[in-house]
């Protein structure tokens, strides 16, 4: 019999207090328990603020980055504290939507396990003696040949101009950079085609057909909030409807948006491209049917065709692809390139390679480390923890105290995005500023603070520090370009300038990788550890796999049956001699005889949230195949439970997700309703009365790529805990959205949001016996809490499994950084009561008060729910069913407009418009009804 796999005791020791019950909350309310906390005194404003209006939020644009980029975000403020992001919808670069990672940013900025004390060897220290022991030390290898600075990617401006008058002034500086998500092959690959380093930059929207190749545009890249928007938009209705191919490894966001999905590891994934290049006449070579089908489909798309090949691919494989869209004719329409986003375009692991060198020939003598933690994160050949601490002076600025600031002499707490003054560019260049909207709460220094110190101009704040940067650029236009600019979140017409260059012919050289290949894949949750201090999104349950607090060696059905493994075996990952122990979890549409293991995980320094979260892939991955490698794998006869989500709730075999060919469309426009038709309409209960507007709400299947930006948006907005693993694993998650995936075939995977369906003939009212779900006379299935007295018969009587009960006390009432984080507009529940997706009922309330007091009908489009202002990629509509010019009734008016269990009769006011494909008949024969 296998043995539970044990994890670190280290590790394990401290956790009981924080992941026994719950992971993120109870934790956090036992060790604030402890201490008692010193009394305060509440006073009224003897003067207000100006423009403050008590219960009225503000609303303030600014930038969050993600691996250096900037993320476009309108943050929401609540007497002085933020409580929401939104997307800048005014952003060329945002245009509305949002990411996991920009949601979760307010959970990040109230964390209570953020650095807050300047530590000296790990005890309590301050600024000043900080100030007075390492300054003289750093001026003094500054003035030698000893001083080494290391950062992530940097786009900020004033940031680079800061580090480049630095290295005037001191020209024996260096400067290195590293990323552990950053992919360095996307600069070789325009190296080698175009001679110099560029970024690219995709229009989707313009795009008839589109072939991706190991490339998740939609979700993952530098422009994914912009790409999937414009793929969404092209798919919304039958005409101009596009096709997308896409060969992977892995299933992603993007394989779920394919026509034709094709499976295939990493490694051969330049073999596909070279076919498709001989199929379009550059080169020599055989192809494969389906290749020759993507390259007939590209030859009738000309310009409007565009081949995508992902950062994860060799360098010449990617210059392939941008020699086959210059063939097409793609640049200017789908495809385009441009001057670098990042002030200086490197290659990442070569530089992380050359300050080690310089560490062991003991050329540096001082380093400071910005934001970064390469202790844990650097490929596992540099081994640059042995390195780092062989640096005479370590200094590390960082929100956690994590791996690299536990090896360093210096720590500094750092500050986050919405306490700072900064600027960032965006995928496509735009100038966007960082303004703070409240002090920071832990001190803390920036990177902007800390670069000026050394260069002997202490005391500079950053707010003159970055303006300053603009005054030299604008003169006397500063203040009204200074006050559009902040208005505004960035600075118009920025973006970067197309380069137009002539592709150069790059051979691409084959890749066997004999017997497994395991490959290296940036995490759906925490990125690449950047994130796993985050309850928020170590709960969050991944894309497809629906895994939560964990990553796991993913394999498909056929590879299990080969290692004789299936899923919570542990085993153990060879390459090179370096190992690292993972835990299986089969997955249909991996590729065969391919192993992929996230990033991110297995963490042994940090939060209390992040520590012994998962496996290290770090361990196990070379510098010089930072993306896929061959690998040996055995078990180990050792077991550890993963927890998915993907079986909870489930409601499969009742025809859920429905979806047809155009072809099948086109003869058949009432597909999506056609399975209910039989079904008998009569209720033993009269219809509720309508009074005023009837709020309904519609899920475009065809848009939705899984992205799971509206259920963080959702748990942001309606103060939503976390419950911790052992609860998940129990099925008491309380997120009130879920998206389901369903998996057709080996290739095809389809995404289902489903929240509360808000039924007109609801299940769940008629069996509560305290009268605590109501029907509303605008058609909301409301939730009093106060009735509820935690029976469940609703829960057990919903068919949909929407509601959510708190079995424990998972909110934290006791730690005091937490509280400003919540919205005020929503209540915060105790234990023992049922939670649910109310339409953002405030938001609703918020809307009608305005139409009220300014004498008219709330407008369409007026109220924006969290999770449909969230979607990137415009899948949900909500509005006024009873106004049939509204969005929503147009949606659902649509042929394709369908309810779930129709059969019930329960009449939700959620529909969903059927998903339509566009395969290739000369691929697929098959018409799917």
């Amino acid at each position: 019999m296998k043995k539970p796999y044990a994890v670190d005791v280290e590790i394990l020791k401290n956790r009981r207090e924080f992941l026994e019950v719950m992971g993120a909350t109870v934790g956090f309310a036992s060790l604030a328990a402890c201490v008692k906390q010193p009394e305060e005194q509440i006073y009224p404003y003897v003067r207000a603020p100006e423009y403050l209006v008590p219960g009225k939020p503000k609303y303030f644009a600014t930038s969050l980055a993600r691996s250096g980029v900037g993320r476009p975000a309108l943050v929401e403020s609540h007497d002085g504290h933020p409580t929401k992001i939104e997307g800048n919808a005014e952003h060329p670069a945002s245009l509305g939507g949002t990411d996991v990672w920009m949601q979760a940013a307010i959970y990040d900025l109230y964390n209570p396990d953020r650095s807050q004390a300047t530590l000296r060897q790990g005890a309590p220290s301050t600024w000043k003696r900080f100030g007075e022991e390492v300054l003289p030390r750093f001026s003094a290898s500054l003035e030698g040949s000893g001083c080494a600075i290391l950062t992530g990617a940097v786009t900020s401006p004033t940031l680079a101009a800061q580090l480049d008058r630095l290295k005037k002034t001191h020209p024996k500086l260096r400067w290195y950079q590293w990323e552990s998500a950053h992919l360095d092959e996307r600069f070789r690959a325009t190296q080698a085609a175009y001679g110099r380093a560029l970024d690219v930059v995709y229009d989707f929207e313009s795009a008839d057909v589109v072939v991706a190749f190991d490339a998740d545009p939609l979700f993952v890249d530098a422009g994914s909030l912009v790409y999937a928007r414009q793929a969404a938009r092209r798919r919304r209705d039958a005409d101009g409807f596009t096709r997308w191919y896409v060969v992977e490894p892995s299933p992603t966001p993007t394989g779920t948006f394919a026509d034709h999905r094709f499976r295939a590891r990493r490694a051969d994934v330049g073999a596909w491209v070279t076919e498709l290049a001989a199929a379009l006449g550059l080169q020599e070579g055989e192809t494969r049917a389906a290749v020759q089908a993507m390259a007939n489909d590209l030859k009738a798309a000309g310009k409007k065709g565009v081949v995508v090949v992902g950062p994860t691919q060799p360098a010449d494989v990617q210059a392939l692809a941008f020699r086959i869209n210059e063939h097409l004719g793609a640049r200017g329409t789908t495809f385009k390139t441009i001057e670098p986003v990042v002030a200086s375009p490197v290659d990442h692991t070569e530089e992380l390679r050359a300050l080690v060198k310089s560490i062991e020939a003991g050329e540096t003598k001082t380093i400071l480390v910005l934001g970064k933690n390469p202790v844990f994160d650097a490929p596992a050949d540099l081994d640059f923890a042995a390195a780092y601490d062989k640096v005479p002076l370590r200094v590390h600025v960082g929100a956690f105290v994590d791996e690299t600031a536990h090896r360093s002499h210096w720590h500094l707490p750092a500050r986050h995005a919405l306490e700072s003054w900064s600027d960032t560019k965006t995928f496509d260049g735009t100038v966007s500023l960082v303004q703070p909207l409240l002090r920071p709460l832990y001190g803390g220094h920036s990177a902007h603070e800390l670069i000026e110190l050394i260069a002997g101009r202490a005391g500079r704040r950053e707010y003159a520090i970055v303006r300053e940067h603009y005054e030299a650029q604008w003169g006397a236009a500063l203040e009204s370009r200074w006050r559009r600019a902040l208005h505004d979140g960035f600075v118009a017409n920025t973006q970067h300038a197309e380069v137009t260059t002539a592709p150069k012919v790059v051979d691409v050289k084959p890749r066997a990788v004999d017997g497994l290949e395991l490959t290296f894949e940036i995490d759906g949750t925490v990125w690449d550890g950047s994130y796993a201090d985050n309850p928020w999104l170590q709960e969050l349950p991944k894309p497809i796999t629906k895994l939560t607090w964990d990553n796991a060696a993913l394999v498909s059905p056929a590879t299990a049956g080969k290692l004789g493994v299936e899923t919570d075996d542990v085993v153990e990952i060879e390459v090179e001699g370096r190992k690292v122990d993972a835990a299986v979890f089969v997955l249909p549409g991996q590729a065969e005889d391919s192993l992929a293991l996230s990033l991110g995980n297995g963490r042994r320094r940090g939060s209390r949230v992040g520590r012994g979260v998962g496996f290290d892939a770090q361990r196990a991955r070379p510098s010089d195949k930072a993306w896929f490698t061959p690998a040996k794998v055995r078990s180990i006869d050792r077991v550890y439970t993963l927890v998915t989500t993907q079986d909870h709730h489930r409601m499969e075999g009742r025809n859920l997700v429905r979806e047809a060919t155009l072809a099948a469309f086109a003869s058949d426009d009432q597909f999506a309703k056609r399975p209910d038709a039989k079904v008998a309409k009569l209720s033993l209960y009269p219809e509720h009365p309508r009074e005023g507007e009837q709020w309904g709400l519609t899920v475009n299947l065809n848009a939705c790529n899984g992205c799971n930006a509206c259920v963080v948006a959702c748990q942001s907005e309606n103060n939503i805990p976390v419950v911790g693993k052992e609860q998940v694993a129990n099925g008491r998650e309380m997120h009130w959205i879920r998206i389901d995936s369903y998996f057709e075939g080996d290739e095809t995977v389809h995404n289902q949001p489903v929240t509360c369906m808000h039924c007109e003939n609801a299940p769940c009212e008629v069996v509560c016996p305290a009268n605590a779900t109501v029907h509303s006379p605008s058609g909301i299935n409301e939730m009093v809490y106060n009735r509820c007295i935690g029976t469940r018969y609703c829960s057990n009587n919903c068919p949909y499994k929407v509601r959510r009960f708190n079995f424990l006390l998972y909110q934290d009432w006791e730690t005091p950084s937490l509280e400003p984080m919540r919205n005020p507009d929503v209540s915060v529940r105790s234990r023992g009561v049922m939670e649910k997706c109310t339409f953002c009922i405030q938001r609703i309330q918020a809307a009608r008060i305005t139409a009220r007091k300014e004498d008219r009908e709330v407008r369409d489009g007026e109220i924006v729910t969290a999770c449909q202002g969230a979607c990137p990629a415009e899948a949900i509509s909500f509005g006024d069913i009873a106004d049939p010019e509204s969005k929503v009734s147009k949606a659902k008016a649509d042929a394709r407009d369908y309810v779930l269990l129709h059969e019930l009769n329960a009449k939700p006011r959620v529909s969903y418009t059927a998903k339509l494909t566009n395969p290739n008949p000369a691929i697929d024969e098959k018409v799917k009804g």
